[in-house]
């Protein structure tokens, strides 16, 4: 299994900003471990290895910076994409169904998103190519960006400190939050296939 401990230890603060920022909104950071990561942080600031402060602090940033970027990049390329002739990918009315969606449900899906591996990641490109307003979409980036760091990390650090040699137990907990995270989209992808 991927070794997300020796990641964290040996990327340090400047990894955990690169992962995080990556995985936020840049299209191919999909794949990243995020949820395992911040939680993997805050054990290891439980034991004294980083700081829980700076954890954080660095992955709060970069969350934040990460999504206002892929926001940037669907509101500047994904409108263009879509002016070319329809292909199996892209079809023009997706553009006005996204516009639409995220008019309706734009604040909750930026929360949502951050708690949803893969999703997170193409929420805020998909906010730009829908023209979400930018200042509501900053908001609920604060708010999804805080939730999800904080929660995370602070999970990973109050469990690192009541629980004895917790280490012995992070691979089935890692295990645990990459499938609880999983299931809110595998149950939409079961409903849409119906």
């Amino acid at each position: 299994m991927f070794d997300v401990i020796a990641l964290v230890e040996a990327a340090g603060y400047l990894g955990l900003f690169a992962i995080v920022f990556v995985e936020s909104g840049l299209f191919f950071g999909f794949f990243f471990p995020g949820d395992s990561l911040l939680f993997t942080a805050g054990v290891l600031a439980s034991h004294g290895l980083l700081s829980f402060p700076a954890v954080v602090a660095v992955t709060f940033t970069a969350a934040i910076l990460g999504v206002s970027v892929g926001y940037a990049f669907g509101k500047k390329v994904g409108p263009a994409i879509f002016k070319k002739h329809d292909s199996f990918f892209f079809h023009k009315d997706h553009l006005e169904r996204t516009r639409v969606f995220y008019q309706a449900h734009g604040p909750k899906t930026i929360v949502l998103a951050r708690f949803l591996p893969i999703i997170r990641t193409f929420a805020p490109i998909f906010a730009g190519i829908g023209r979400m307003h930018y200042r509501t979409f900053f908001f609920y980036n604060i708010v999804g960006g805080a939730l999800w760091t904080v929660g995370l990390t602070g999970a990973g650090y109050y469990l690192g400190s009541v629980i004895p040699d917790i280490d012995r137990y992070l691979i089935p907990i890692i295990l645990g939050i990459i499938i609880v995270s999983l299931i809110p989209a595998l149950r939409e992808f079961a409903k849409s296939r119906k």
